[in-house]
């Protein structure tokens, strides 16, 4: 199991071709409280890049964008009753999706943990 990081703040925890996928425990602090999670529906694909959800917080929206071409196999049901969960656990049990990576190439583009602490250093 690894795991990699994006310039968005999102972390993958990969197994195979199947893929955990949340927000970084910097990017909840920056966001400040988060009040409303919006997520896409199991068997949606995307491709790397694109949108993929948004976080409200009381200070702003954030866009999710996906860090490698996928399809979402699971959705985290919890955060729709209880977003503020992304502040308590973000790289944890609020996790956003878990996601089939159609391309694993794409990993290669992202960071580990070291580079990402560097990264926002």
């Amino acid at each position: 199991m690894a795991t990699y990081y994006s310039e968005e703040h999102e972390w993958l925890t990969v197994e195979g071709d199947t893929a955990t996928l949340g927000i970084t425990a910097h990017a909840a602090e920056q966001l400040g409280e988060v009040v409303f999670v919006e997520q896409q529906d199991v068997g949606e694909e995307f491709a790397k890049d694109g949108e993929i959800g948004v976080i409200e917080s009381v200070k702003a929206a954030s866009e999710l964008y996906a860090p490698v071409d996928g399809e979402i196999t699971e959705v985290n049901e919890t955060l729709a009753d209880n977003p503020g969960a992304l502040n308590e656990d973000p790289e944890g049990e609020a996790w956003i999706y878990k996601i089939k990576i159609t391309d694993a190439s794409q990993l290669e583009d992202l960071m580990d943990e070291a580079g990402y602490k560097a990264f926002i250093g």
